[in-house]
């Protein structure tokens, strides 16, 4: 199984590069997937995303759709696309330290 380094410690991920084991993230690796991915400083709207995401993950399973997250997580649809520009929903799980959500191409 692949693994990926963040904040010094190596963890597992998929061959799309996505925690496959969630309890193994934690906060100061997000900054550095997000510089990794070109989003750069994570502000307070991330946060609330990032957040969000894994606490839908630990609820249900699987993160949330753009759908869903423009609708409950507090932040437009609009404004998704404009924190995470490569795709909300894949972007924001690989932040958060979750798998990839089902429905995300």
């Amino acid at each position: 199984m692949p693994t990926a380094t963040y904040d010094n410690t190596a963890v597992p991920v998929d061959d799309e590069g996505f925690f496959t084991d969630p309890a193994r993230w934690t906060e100061p690796m997000a900054g550095q997937i997000a510089r990794d991915l070109g989003i750069g400083e994570l502000t307070d709207r991330h946060w609330t995303v990032i957040r969000f995401m894994r606490a839908q993950y630990a609820a249900k399973g699987t993160g949330p759709t753009v759908r869903v997250l423009g609708k409950t997580s507090g932040v437009s649809v609009k404004e998704l696309y404009q924190l995470f520009p490569k795709g909300p929903a894949k972007s924001a799980a690989k932040i958060a330290g979750i798998p990839k959500p089902r429905g995300c191409i």
